[in-house]
């Protein structure tokens, strides 16, 4: 799975970082994220994903 956030569209609300910490970082920086998780965290992703108030998290196929 691949990852892509829309950077626009992110609010920081820190949501996917409560839900998947291996994935998604909060920093002075900003959202950092893994843009290819291993493929057993892709239920945790999923559940990261929902969980955006924004639904700035987009998530597609392994290329």
């Amino acid at each position: 799975m691949k990852i892509r956030v829309d950077e626009d569209a992110c609010q920081e609300h820190g949501q996917c970082v409560l839900i998947a910490p291996d994935v998604f970082d909060l920093g002075v920086d900003g959202l950092t994220y893994v843009p290819d998780p291993p493929d057993e965290l892709e239920a945790t992703v999923q559940e990261a994903a929902a969980a955006c108030p924004v639904q700035a998290i987009l998530l597609g196929p392994a290329t």
